[in-house]
């Protein structure tokens, strides 16, 4: 029997054809591993003009790949980026024995809502419950007492209760309406002054003639004093602390009542809305012979001077018990039931109400007490008659008044200026004394209407939602009053 010779055909490689084969072969692998490395070996060695056909041939009995077992727990990888044999990460398998991996949440940050007092409510129960009704509701609803006040006006007492567990206030107000034990719950409402002190915030006394009153001809005041000056017209001002000795106000503070308890002094926002109104040294106020009752209502926060709903409610009440026949209100915040109920009584007793737009800005909702139905909400506008940027935007607010850069005192004898709707809604609670001054039986809805007829139109055509009826004119809705001149020029002291 004749034998074949095996050669080095029979695995398809020659003596040149070795070094090929080995070069295809390396290629056949990079092209599983790296292409683009494998044409750059083949060019290396000839690139298109070699040619590796009836030389090569591979024998299906020869494997040229690695001897990698390819897993789906392994991953391959080449950290030179050259081609090389990839190096293998093999993933270890979890085992029930393991410990339970840690996971991170990613949780939705949490904005905190700064428009109510946090953990507390604010309970209502008719007339005045005696010390037993108030500890049995304090064991029935797991609540601790914090402050209590009757208010006669209202023929209820308002009483602050702390949450002491973890559920939230509006859970524990539900609970308590639910429950028919108290008249109602809600929450404390929180309120702020609204006026934003400027740079020259405290210029010493004789430089206010640096900054004229541009609000006087603005509002046409001087004429309007010609008519009237507000004498002995009596007007509360819910604010922080007033500066009673500053020589602007000499003679004009009625009374006073702390409606928050404690030492802090005089306060730059109350003793410049008092001044705003009954100036009469260095200044002209829009009411300069009105009588103020200065009710501290506001105590100074880091954010800025804060009240709440229980001593806003304890302040109407003062006011309206003590012959407020205008409450001016320059602060703003959430709408609330209890305090509405309260300007709601103070309206059917003739007291006019006027408060701030508020600063929020023409995108913020509608501010209380601004926005109640009672009251005369007032905007901001500047020496040119254009609108306070932060003022707020809508269809409560009545009217427009200076309250740009508006110089005003300051304790301690200095004086500033400032800006703010809380300024526009002092201006027009001293224009509201001048009217009254006039009749005194003028009833808040005729007021608002002679307010709002005679305003001059700024912005679109007829009412909008910027500058309410238009910027007051003082003149003019004294002019529609019928009544006597004053004559008065001079102060009368107070007793």
């Amino acid at each position: 029997m004749k034998v074949r010779r095996k050669t080095n055909r029979s695995v398809g490689i020659t003596a040149r054809g070795g070094i090929l084969g080995v070069v295809a072969a390396a290629a056949v692998l990079l092209c599983a591993v790296a292409p683009g490395k494998a044409a750059q070996l083949m060019n290396n060695f000839g690139g298109p003009s070699l040619s590796v056909g009836p030389r090569i041939s591979v024998n299906p009995h020869i494997d040229i790949r690695p001897n990698i077992h390819y897993s789906p727990n392994v991953t391959y990888q080449d950290p030179t980026g050259r081609g090389g044999q990839p190096r293998v990460t093999r993933k270890r398998t979890p085992s029930d024995s393991d410990p339970p991996r840690k996971t991170t949440k990613r949780s939705t940050p949490v904005i905190a809502d700064n428009t109510y007092v946090p953990k507390e409510v604010l309970i209502e129960i008719a007339g005045d419950p005696g010390e037993d009704q108030v500890r049995a509701l304090s064991r029935r609803f797991h609540l601790t007492r914090v402050q209590s006040q009757t208010l006669p006006t209202m023929n209820a007492t308002f009483l602050r209760w702390r949450i002491a567990d973890d559920r939230s206030v509006d859970d524990v107000v539900r609970e308590l309406n639910a429950s028919g034990a108290v008249s109602s719950a809600q929450r404390n409402s929180i309120f702020r002054l609204q006026e934003t002190p400027a740079a020259s915030h405290a210029s010493p006394a004789g430089q206010e003639g640096a900054m004229p009153q541009y609000a006087l001809a603005s509002l046409h005041l001087p004429e309007a004093h010609t008519l009237s000056r507000g004498a002995g017209v009596r007007i509360a001002v819910i604010d922080s602390a007033i500066d009673v000795h500053h020589p602007e106000l000499s003679g004009a503070i009625e009374s006073s009542f702390d409606a928050l308890g404690g030492d802090e002094g005089a306060h730059a926002h109350g003793t410049s809305i008092a001044g705003v109104i009954a100036s009469h040294q260095r200044l002209t106020g829009s009411a300069p012979m009105a009588r103020l009752i200065a009710i501290r209502a506001f105590g100074a926060q880091k954010s800025g001077a804060e009240s709440n709903s229980f001593v806003i409610l304890k302040s109407l009440d003062y006011a309206i018990a003590h012959g407020a026949q205008i409450i001016n209100m320059s602060f703003a915040g959430p709408q609330d039931a209890a305090i509405s109920r309260a300007l709601g009584i103070a309206a059917t007793k003739g007291i006019v109400l006027v408060a701030a737009a508020g600063n929020a800005g023409p995108k913020s909702p509608p501010l209380y007490p601004g926005a109640d139905s009672n009251v005369i909400a007032v905007t901001a506008t500047d020496s040119s008659d254009r609108l306070f940027d932060a003022a707020n935007h809508g269809g409560y607010i009545a009217l427009a008044a200076p309250g740009v850069d508006i110089l005003t005192p300051l304790p301690d004898g200095k004086y500033g200026v400032s800006s703010g709707t809380s300024l526009s809604a002092a201006y027009v609670s001293g224009l509201a004394a001048l009217m009254i001054a006039r009749d005194p039986k003028l009833a808040p809805a005729e007021l608002r209407a002679m307010l709002t007829g005679s305003a001059r139109d700024l912005g679109p055509k007829g009412r909008d939602d910027e500058f309410g009826a238009g910027e007051a004119d003082a003149f003019a809705a004294v002019a529609m009053v019928a009544g006597p001149i004053e004559t008065a020029s001079r102060r009368p002291n107070t007793p």
